[in-house]
């Protein structure tokens, strides 16, 4: 199966660097909404048999140029939100930042159990994103289009994805509607074909000057998370 899996456009939260991950989450911007409306453009000669997203308000406003485009209806998945900021939710100081990105950053250097503050460990946020991907696998799709979140896409990508030799380091920012297209399924495994971290749309289409937290694992420049 070929996944397309882009982060959606960019939120007011990401432009004030607020960890927005509780439901329904705040809406686009309008460079958000201008970012939707061309990652639609770019993807128009893509095969995408059916689009999925998250429960948050973001996630479906991203997809819908695209849903309308080709006459289909978003299908929204429990289990394809952001990871769980908990005890740090809506909150854009320093430690907080840090204590999102440090979690996250623990999952990636291998221990799952670890527990985000208030939220869900490594294990149980791979669970769950698994099970939303299975679910899209076993309606059989040929090509879908996924809109979900910047670190929960970082991070289950990094673990469940082949390595590549083109991969970017999981430091590397992935920013509003960034796309990354998978092949494979969970038994043959998953294979990167692209890799696109900036806007699909084009790189004029996002701002340097946002915050944006959870599409920067690297927010101090310096190759390390956290």
């Amino acid at each position: 199966m070929r996944l397309l899996l882009m982060r959606h456009g960019q939120t007011h939260a990401n432009v004030s660097g607020e960890l927005d991950t509780a439901h329904p989450g705040l809406d686009l911007t309008d460079l958000g909404r201008a970012q939707a409306a061309a990652a639609a453009r770019a993807l128009a000669d893509e095969r995408i048999d059916a689009i999925y997203v998250s429960s948050r308000v973001r996630t479906h406003q991203t997809a819908r140029p695209a849903a309308d485009d080709r006459d289909l209806s978003p299908v929204q998945l429990d289990g394809l939100e952001e990871i769980q900021a908990g005890d740090f939710e809506m909150r854009s100081d320093h430690d907080a930042v840090a204590g999102y990105i440090g979690s996250v950053a623990t999952w990636l250097e291998g221990d799952l159990t670890h527990r985000m503050p208030g939220g869900e460990t490594g294990e149980e946020f791979l669970a769950r994103y698994d099970r939303a991907v299975r679910e899209i696998l076993a309606a059989g799709h040929d090509a879908a289009l996924v809109v979900s979140h910047g670190a929960a896409l970082r991070t289950w990508i990094s673990t469940r994805m082949e390595p590549h030799p083109d991969a970017p380091p999981p430091t590397q920012p992935l920013h509003n509607t960034a796309l990354v297209v998978l092949e494979g399924d969970f038994d043959s495994g998953w294979r990167m074909v692209s890799w696109q971290g900036h806007p699909v749309g084009g790189e004029l289409l996002e701002d340097p000057t946002a915050e944006d937290p959870t599409g920067d694992l690297d927010p101090d420049g310096d190759g390390e998370i956290g």
